[in-house]
């Protein structure tokens, strides 16, 4: 009997404290599927006092995630936002979002709005309800970097860790080394940096609504930073398996991959 109302309390204490949506999303064992171990570490992280692991932003300290030294101005995370090993694709996020979903189109995207002035075509007909600098894409804030709120890389693992802004990602592009390669099955770019040290970042294709493209011959990873000819795109890596990488635009509800940078 007290057993039972021990487990009563401890479950009544999390939700309290934790919304339903974390506690579906709490794979706390990082195997991919939210079960009974994973209730058993969240019902322990309380017994125990120790719940900074349960809502990671709760935290000023930078999570436990691997960083690695290029040589650039930031250094960079070891696997993509999600993800549990370097060679795994990890999450896919519109840009300016922070959970992945089912759909990656306009009808989903959270800041967009139909605008039923402009019927050119579909994504003429969106205005931006955030992060735009014309009147003619939506309402104008002039922000053109994503708030630590939008970040998905700052969301999901909390401390220090963000998005690479434009600039780091040029950085990257332009004084690194890329190779095109595999690591444990998966193809992907090895990145080598100035001093020697590598990063490894798998071709783990993108999304255009419910279409899921080029897994294994293209990666596609989103920067912080806002696309500079117009509000509904903002800049993203895009590596080929050609011998081609560069920095270029994404419509914003597409589905991409995020590899984390932190100081």
């Amino acid at each position: 009997m007290k057993r039972h109302f021990l487990l009563m309390f401890v479950l009544c204490t999390l939700f309290s404290q934790v919304s339903f949506a974390q506690f579906l999303n709490g794979d706390l064992n990082h195997n991919g599927d939210l079960d009974v171990d994973d209730i058993t570490l969240l019902i322990n992280g309380y017994l125990t006092g120790e719940k900074e692991w349960i809502n990671p932003n709760d935290s000023t300290d930078t999570p436990s995630y691997e960083a690695v030294d290029l040589g650039l101005s930031v250094k960079w995370a070891t696997m993509n936002v999600g993800a549990n090993a370097p060679e795994e694709c990890g999450d896919y996020f519109a840009w300016g979002e922070t959970a992945p979903k089912r759909s990656y189109w306009w009808d989903t995207y959270k800041y967009s709005n139909e605008n039923p002035d402009m019927k050119t075509d579909s994504i003429a007909q969106q205005a931006m309800l955030k992060y735009c600098t014309s009147s003619s894409d939506g309402v104008v804030d002039n922000k053109t970097v994503l708030d630590l709120e939008d970040d998905a890389a700052h969301v999901n693992w909390g401390g220090a860790w963000r998005m690479p802004t434009y600039e780091e990602m040029n950085e990257l592009v332009t004084y690194c080394t890329w190779e095109w390669t595999s690591l444990n099955g998966m193809n992907g770019r090895k990145v080598t940096g100035p001093n020697g040290n590598s990063i490894f970042l798998p071709a783990a294709g993108s999304y255009s609504g419910t279409m899921f493209e080029d897994l294994g011959r293209q990666g596609h990873y989103w920067t912080s930073s806002l696309g500079r000819y117009g509000s509904k795109y903002a800049w993203k890596l895009v590596s080929y398996e050609s011998n081609y990488v560069m920095n270029t635009y994404g419509t914003r509800s597409w589905g991409l991959t995020v590899r984390a940078v932190c100081p």
